[in-house]
């Protein structure tokens, strides 16, 4: 089975073809799926100037993009187009959430593709797609209580919790199994990678945020130990860290950043250090709020995804906490080229939503900006 899958919710413009294999037990195992070919055309360049994405600006981008990254997958793929309607099963396409504008080109592409083609559709929630990233590749470690299954391939097993962390998304997702989702966890303002960006944006570092601040708190060395650094006076806060809700909030830590940076005069020589203890907050209760999660829902796989969960930071001392406390648990993350929005991971998801039968008539094939996880 051949899935075309097309991605356009946000800057970047994707298309994927994946093959879905046939394992053994292909609702329940990683690996059922080989990547073809995954194009992604970033408008990363174009918005930096703007700080942010503006949304008029990437929906003229996706126009001009959309056929010829289609296209270009497709041949990558080794499809040629005469063949299409033979080597290609189905469309995955995102319908939300996202901003809308964007989302309407893949949508309405999605769309005339399926009827001249005589494909059918499969409509994807974006979160859904960044939740099964984890299932097309992934760091995966090889433990006494979970062992690898031939040809380093392992079982997923549910009940999973899924922390998916992005520039527009924070979220913990409780999946009981393959289209069973509940949000136990969301945040109430600025989403983790949006906060990255406005912290950049504070200190004059640049867009997008996270990978700038991460590559500046390498350069900091401090103690390890998990209590802040006395000698330091840049101490910040983990707002709702032990709230009794699995909720999240940054915007309070935000405007801490601003505050000490208003009242530092020496700020700027001390740039590293203040992108260190930002990081560091975030990450701080983004391992809390998962684990707590976790140990209050019996969770057997804990699964990161989304933009920032190629934080090497956050990775690294997730792997650590869940090691420490949930050993039992195993931990599964996405290779790096899936982390950010792409569509092969929309493709993912639609292979599995093609296993439940999940199709929908072209004609009625919406888009919606604000569309749940459900």
């Amino acid at each position: 089975m051949r899935i075309l899958g097309i991605e356009t919710s946000c800057d970047e413009t994707a298309a994927a073809v994946i093959e879905g294999k046939n394992p053994p037990n292909p609702l329940y195992t990683k690996g059922a799926i080989k990547v073809l070919s995954n194009i992604v055309s970033s408008q990363i360049e174009i918005h930096k100037k703007y700080g942010g994405v503006v949304p008029e600006v990437a929906a003229r981008e996706h126009v001009l993009n959309i056929l010829p990254v289609i296209n270009e997958a497709l041949e990558n793929a080794g499809i040629k187009k005469d063949a299409v309607k033979k080597k290609i099963n189905v469309i995955a396409v995102t319908t939300g959430p996202g901003l809308i504008t964007s989302l309407q080109v893949g949508v309405e592409t999605a769309k005339v593709l399926s009827y001249v083609w005589k494909i059918p559709v499969i409509a994807v929630n974006h979160i859904e797609g960044h939740i099964y990233a984890n299932f097309i590749g992934g760091n995966i470690e090889e433990t006494p209580q979970v062992p690898l299954l031939k040809g380093g391939i392992r079982e997923i097993k549910f009940p999973a919790l899924i922390l998916t962390v992005s520039g527009g998304h924070t979220m913990l997702v409780l999946m009981e199994g393959h289209g069973k989702y509940k949000v136990i966890g969301e945040t109430v303002d600025d989403a983790a990678g949006e906060a990255f960006d406005k912290a950049a944006a504070m200190m004059k570092l640049g867009y997008p945020g996270g990978p700038i601040i991460s590559k500046y708190a390498k350069k900091f060395k401090i103690n390890k130990s998990p209590i802040p650094n006395p000698q330091s006076p840049i101490i910040l806060p983990r707002p709702m860290m032990y709230s009794k809700n699995f909720n999240f909030s940054f915007s309070g830590l935000k405007t801490a950043l601003l505050y000490k940076i208003q009242k530092d005069q020496n700020w700027k020589k001390k740039i590293p250090e203040y992108c260190f203890k930002f990081q560091q907050a975030v990450i701080d209760v983004l391992i809390y709020k998962t684990t707590k999660a976790a140990e209050n829902y019996n969770i057997k796989t804990i699964m990161l995804s989304g933009g920032v969960a190629a934080n090497k930071e956050l990775r690294k001392q997730m792997a650590e906490a869940i090691k420490n406390k949930l050993p039992n648990s195993q931990f599964q993350i996405p290779d790096f080229q899936y982390t950010t929005d792409n569509a092969a991971m929309i493709a993912a998801a639609g292979y599995f939503k093609v296993l439940r039968k999940k199709f929908i008539p072209w004609q009625k094939l919406r888009s919606d900006s604000n569309l749940e996880l459900k």
